[in-house]
């Protein structure tokens, strides 16, 4: 049988990259009247970490920081708002993507997302059609750079270190899986992944 060979492909910052260099958050106050320095401080500073590795729910912890910084602001209005706004595509990534899965390497999603986010990307953002299987920080209990996140995602997929290539956007992440004996390669967009293919010699 042919080995099964997969590409690991990270969201935000690879597959999501927003125009405006803040983010999503950039025009949040303008927007819907929620200023983004208090929400990271009081939201993402101290609940992040517990929400992202799937120790507590999103709205759980938004909630009550919501009641206190803009009480009149629903968690709804302000989820529907971040996910909607933190969707941008890039389609050249996706179109080669979708070329190489023709030719018959398996596509996979790692990235570091809560519940909610993931379920949005993969349903509504219809990223299941494109790619074969989904991995992510809440549901594996561990985030990149963490050596379990890429164990784990090994033991989901019943796939060998080496038969796996991870795209990401950040050195820790991209040397985190080397040491795991995954090929991996740093991502901003200059190179086709065709091109980090052939500079790490994975074929």
């Amino acid at each position: 049988p042919v080995m099964r060979r997969a590409i690991m492909v990270d969201v935000d910052g690879v597959l999501i990259v927003h125009p405006d260099p803040n983010g999503w958050s950039a025009k949040l106050s303008d927007d819907i009247g929620v200023s983004p320095v208090a929400l990271q401080k009081s939201f993402f500073k101290p609940h992040w970490d517990d929400v992202v590795h799937g120790r507590a729910p999103l709205r759980e912890r938004l909630s009550p920081v919501l009641a206190e910084i803009a009480p009149s602001v629903s968690c709804d209005t302000l989820i529907d708002y971040w996910f909607s706004h933190d969707a941008h595509f890039d389609y050249r990534l996706l179109g080669e993507l979708e070329i190489l899965r023709s030719s018959g390497v398996e596509l996979h999603l790692a990235t570091v997302q809560e519940h909610e986010r993931a379920r949005y990307l993969w349903e509504r953002l219809d990223l299941r059609t494109k790619f074969d299987q989904l991995h992510y920080a809440a549901a594996l209990g561990y985030a990149k750079p963490h050596p379990e996140f890429y164990r784990t995602v090994e033991a989901k997929t019943d796939l060998s270190p080496d038969a796996i290539f991870l795209i990401d956007d950040r050195d820790e992440n991209v040397e985190s899986a080397r040491r795991c004996g995954w090929n991996a390669a740093l991502w901003d967009g200059r190179k086709t992944v065709a091109e980090l293919i052939a500079g790490e010699g994975w074929s």
